[in-house]
C-alpha cells in the first residue's frame, strides 16, 4: 500500500497530490521524452508528465530502451512508479509506462478548457440555428446539425493551439498569442460571432440576415479537421498543409444538399472564404455587405477575446 492518503489507481491521484512515497499508476500527458546515459554507461529514460494540477518529472533506470519504444512525446501516456526525492523535488521512478488507451485518454484532463458550459453553449448554437428561415440554408444546416461527429468536434476544438505546457482554465495558462486557444474555444466563439451577426441585422435590416447567421454559424467549421489531441493540441495533416478555410468549405460541401441553388451556396462560402479578411484569401475581394460583415464581427470577438486574456496591448500585438 502507498504511504501516501491516495491509492494507487485513484481517479483523484494527480500530480498536485502525490506525495513522496505515494505508489501511482495513473495517466498523464508526456511532454517530454530523453534517452540519456548514466556515469556507467547505461541507458535510462527521463520523462516529464504533466496534468491540470502541475508537473512532474521522471525516470526510468530498467528497460529503457524497451519502455521507450511503447510510447512518444506528446501522447497521453499511463505510467506506474513511485515518487521518490531527488535534489530536494519530487520525481517518479517508472516502473511502466505505455501509450494510453483512447478510453482512459480524455483531452480535457490535461488541455485547458473553455470556462463557459459546453451545454449550455451548445443549446445557444441550436438556438441561432433555429433563427435561420431561409428552406434553402435550413437544408444546408439540418443536416450539420445532425451530423454527431462533426457536433462532438465542435464542442471539443479549440480557435488555435494552446501555448506549451499550458493547462487547466485559467487566464495565465491561455496566453499563447491567439484567441479561444482551449477545448471548447471554437463552439464559445461560433455562438458570439453569430449572436452579433444576429444584432448587427436589427440594426440594419438590409442585410442578408439568413445568409449572414448561417456563414456565422458555419464560417469556422473547418477547424473540426485541424486538430489532433493528446498531451498537446497539434495540426492534423489537413491542418497544417490546408488551412481551416478551405476545410470549412469542404465540410460545406459534403453536407450541402442537391436542391441549395448555386447562387446561394456561392453567397455563403464567399462569406466563409473572406471571413479572414482579402489577405488570406488570394486577393478576392468582398462581393457582399454579408461577407464583410463576417469578417469585421469575426475579429471583433477575436479582439475582444483576446483583450481580455492578454490585455489591451497584448491582443493589439497578436492579431
Amino acid at each position: 500500500m502507498p504511504t501516501g492518503e491516495h491509492t494507487s489507481g485513484s481517479p483523484a491521484q494527480t500530480i498536485a497530490t502525490l506525495r513522496l512515497e505515494d505508489e501511482v499508476d495513473a495517466v498523464f500527458a508526456c511532454t517530454r521524452k530523453e534517452r540519456a546515459l548514466s556515469r556507467a554507461g547505461t541507458p535510462f529514460l527521463t520523462v516529464e508528465l504533466r496534468d491540470r494540477t502541475g508537473a512532474i518529472a521522471g525516470r526510468a533506470f530498467r528497460e529503457a530502451d524497451v519502455l521507450a519504444g511503447r510510447f512518444e512525446r506528446g501522447d497521453l501516456v499511463r505510467v506506474r512508479g513511485r515518487v521518490r526525492s531527488f535534489r530536494d523535488e519530487r520525481q517518479l521512478d517508472v516502473v511502466a509506462i505505455e501509450r494510453a488507451r483512447e478510453a482512459d485518454a480524455d483531452p480535457a484532463s490535461f488541455l485547458p478548457v473553455a470556462y463557459r458550459d459546453l451545454d449550455e453553449l451548445e443549446g445557444f448554437f441550436e438556438h441561432l440555428a433555429r433563427e435561420v428561415f431561409d428552406p434553402a440554408l435550413r437544408a444546408l444546416l439540418d443536416p450539420l446539425l445532425a451530423d454527431r461527429e462533426l457536433r462532438a468536434e465542435l464542442r471539443r476544438a479549440p480557435c488555435a493551439i494552446p501555448a506549451a505546457g499550458a493547462s487547466g482554465s485559467s487566464s495565465a495558462a491561455r496566453r499563447s498569442g491567439a484567441h479561444h486557444a482551449y477545448l471548447g474555444g471554437l463552439l464559445e466563439h461560433t455562438v458570439s460571432v453569430a449572436t452579433l451577426a444576429l444584432e448587427l441585422c436589427t440594426l440594419h435590416p438590409r442585410l442578408d440576415r439568413d445568409l449572414l447567421l448561417c456563414a456565422a454559424l458555419v464560417h469556422d467549421l473547418g477547424r473540426t479537421r485541424e486538430f489532433t489531441y493528446g498531451a498537446e493540441v497539434a495540426l492534423t495533416d489537413e491542418g497544417r498543409m490546408l488551412g481551416h478555410i478551405e476545410l470549412g468549405v469542404r465540410v460545406l460541401a459534403r453536407h450541402a444538399p442537391a436542391s441549395l441553388p448555386a447562387e446561394r451556396r456561392l453567397a455563403l462560402e464567399h462569406c466563409v472564404l473572406l471571413h479572414h479578411g482579402p489577405e488570406l484569401a488570394a486577393g478576392r475581394r468582398f462581393a457582399s455587405a454579408e461577407a464583410l460583415a463576417l469578417y469585421r464581427l469575426n475579429a471583433l470577438d477575436a479582439h475582444v477575446k483576446g483583450a481580455l486574456e492578454l490585455g489591451v496591448q497584448g491582443a493589439d500585438r497578436s492579431f
